[in-house]
């Protein structure tokens, strides 16, 4: 069970996820809980190791009492024993010297590297274990806090790292597995590993569902359940389609698309350590947990007609994206342009969510994000100088800013006629699209469309759910 920053983000969130944890516990004997950081303390913490590079610690008194200020608040709202209570307040003021101690090393050194960030990054989750598990406790469950850096073992790419799942299962089986069998409950830090060496690192932004996933896939569980503060994956942003509805039931094949494609309810790489140990996984929501979630469900057994049972089930968008696009008829015929210009893109470190090329060849264009496109033009122009001087290639150039937009149902590739329809829809409500991609799957078809359309695409995509 995995509980989201805003299901642990205050005394009264905190402790509703405590008390659905002994609820669990009557029909579950053998429980693991993974706790993201409280809501908003990554993003500080982040922004004062950033301010530390760049010199500036001014604000470090002011970031540490906020830290001890959130913290110290739930400690003494959730545990009214005074021994407990001051042990957890004593390990809290522990991590804001450690997290004082590597800002004012930043700011010597100059600059925050991977590993320093990830260092920085990781003490949001050791804060937050700590209270939930005493919080657990508080409800008369044994339940002990855990650091996954003694778990997940992961390679040495700071900020982005990838497990070791074999060292994972030894060491998780190990630890965990005693815990289980004495009737405790193992409360996990999500997030964050360690490399063989013991080095702290970090799974990616939001990673503590992927957190959840890989230890539910090594231990192994039967579910893995990610408590957020949505009741499921729904049709569409409530904040942009008010009438947007939970899905019951989705494909493992759907919720990839949609994550991968800005639904926020799930991180992208949670599907696939489930689908691979073949257990389950649900979508509930804290503040309701009467409300039976989304369950995913594998791809044959959707059958394309999970969920809502229409064609499409769902539609997401991404903003903030840039449409870059090479273009020269020197082009045409001449092998490797692609791979020398995704190479470009790859030095920079930025990923490419969406590709579309013309049949003659003569130009290729991919979104990337806004904040990554100048690098990238600066890279793509730098390889292609020759093909620029010699007019083999005309010019290299972004729009403003874009958006994705993508429909997803598993029913689409055995259904004639849905892009018509999709396309027709946007006719119908004077929403041009730039560009168009459909993956192999036929799950899901992504279109970029002007950044001040966004909306009004998303609203007519979605009659196509409820019409």
């Amino acid at each position: 069970m995995k509980f989201g920053g805003t299901s642990v983000g205050s005394a009264q969130a905190m402790s509703e996820a405590a008390m659905i944890v002994k609820n669990t516990l009557a029909e579950w004997t053998r429980v693991v809980v993974v706790t993201s950081a409280i809501s908003g303390v990554t993003n500080l913490l982040l922004d004062s190791a950033s301010r530390a590079a760049a010199g500036d610690i001014s604000q470090l008194p002011d970031t540490e009492k906020s830290l001890r200020t959130s913290h110290v608040s739930i400690a003494n709202a959730l545990i009214p024993k005074t021994e407990k209570r001051n042990k957890s307040i004593a390990e809290i003021e522990e991590l804001v010297s450690i997290f004082s101690d590597l800002c004012r090393a930043i700011t010597l050194i100059g600059e925050a590297s991977p590993r320093s960030l990830d260092a920085v990054a990781s003490l949001g989750e050791r804060m937050s274990v700590r209270l939930l598990a005493a919080a657990i406790e508080e409800n008369g469950v044994n339940a002990i806090a855990l650091d996954a850096s003694e778990l997940i073992i992961t390679n040495a790419h700071f900020q982005n790292a990838h497990p070791d799942l074999d060292a994972t299962t030894q060491q998780t089986r190990a630890k965990i597995l005693p815990l289980l069998d004495a009737g405790i409950v193992p409360v996990v830090t999500g997030f964050i590993g360690a490399t063989s060496t013991g080095v702290v690192t970090t799974l990616g932004r939001g990673g503590s569902d992927y957190s959840a996933a890989i230890l539910g896939a090594v231990l192994p569980a039967n579910d893995v359940w990610i408590w957020t503060d949505v009741d499921g994956v729904m049709t569409a942003d409530p904040r942009i389609v008010p009438e947007a509805r939970t899905l019951p039931e989705i494909t493992y094949s759907e919720v990839s698309e949609l994550a991968y494609f800005g639904a926020k309810v799930l991180h992208p790489k949670t599907v696939r350590p489930v689908v691979d140990a073949g257990i389950g996984l649900r979508i509930c929501n804290t503040f309701n947990p009467s409300h039976p979630g989304t369950r995913l469900v594998s791809n044959s057994q959707g059958n394309g007609t999970s969920g809502n049972g229409y064609i499409v089930k769902a539609v997401t968008a991404i903003r903030r994206q840039r449409l870059v696009t090479i273009e020269g008829r020197g082009m045409l015929g001449i092998p490797g342009v692609a791979a020398r210009a995704f190479g470009a893109v790859a030095s920079t470190g930025t990923s490419v969510p969406l590709i579309s090329q013309a049949s003659s060849e003569q130009s290729i264009c991919f979104a990337v994000p806004t904040e990554a496109c100048e690098s990238v033009l600066f890279q793509l122009e730098r390889i292609f100088a020759e093909e620029l001087d010699e007019n083999d290639i005309d010019r290299v150039w972004a729009t403003d800013d874009i958006s994705i937009i993508t429909v997803v149902g598993a029913k689409m590739r055995s259904t004639p006629g849905v892009a018509g329809k999709v396309f027709g829809k946007l006719g119908e409500n004077n929403v041009n699209v730039l560009a168009i991609a459909q993956g192999s799957s036929e799950v899901s078809i992504s279109m970029v469309v002007e950044s001040d359309r966004t909306e009004d695409a998303v609203k007519a995509l979605h009659d196509l759910i409820i019409n």
